[in-house]
């Protein structure tokens, strides 16, 4: 085949270093703007952006020649750098180190986008620790809870 085509849709999560609240409302949409453009940097599609004060949800289709820990590393990085030149307040600023990435079908990107829009809500009543395990319960991930928490 002389074409290479893909479809890859991801669901990304990361949180705040200690899960630390940085993302109030007065910076979270713009810090979830300037995401979607990071992934875009990265030749990616960003389906969605969102998440409370203390972690992100990405909504992703990655590129056929971009791996999910290069796209991820890219954009926290860019993010992270961009968030410390908006106030004083931002210098000590930073992403946990690991991540989540889960794959989806396209059949569930539409719920995926309704889930991401609905983090404020949904976060009312459930902890980040008990969403992300709930994923790794979900997607067979087994973990050694003493390494995801940073």
């Amino acid at each position: 085949m002389p074409q290479s085509l893909s479809n890859i849709l991801i669901h990304l999560i990361w949180s705040t270093r200690d899960r630390h609240p940085w993302l109030e409302p007065s910076i979270r949409d713009k810090t979830h703007a300037f995401l979607a453009g990071a992934v875009r940097q990265c030749d990616c599609e960003a389906y969605q952006v969102g998440g409370p004060a203390d972690h992100v949800h990405l909504a992703i289709r990655l590129a056929r020649t971009t791996s999910v820990a290069d796209l991820v590393k890219e954009t926290k990085a860019a993010s992270s750098k961009w968030l410390k030149t908006q106030g004083p307040q931002f210098n000590r600023f930073s992403w946990q180190l690991g991540y989540g990435a889960f794959s989806i079908g396209i059949s569930q990107k539409e719920s995926l986008i309704v889930y991401i829009n609905n983090q404020e809500e949904h976060h009312r009543t459930r902890s980040f620790q008990d969403e992300y395990r709930d994923f790794l319960k979900k997607y067979g991930i087994a973990c050694d809870e003493r390494y995801v928490w940073d």
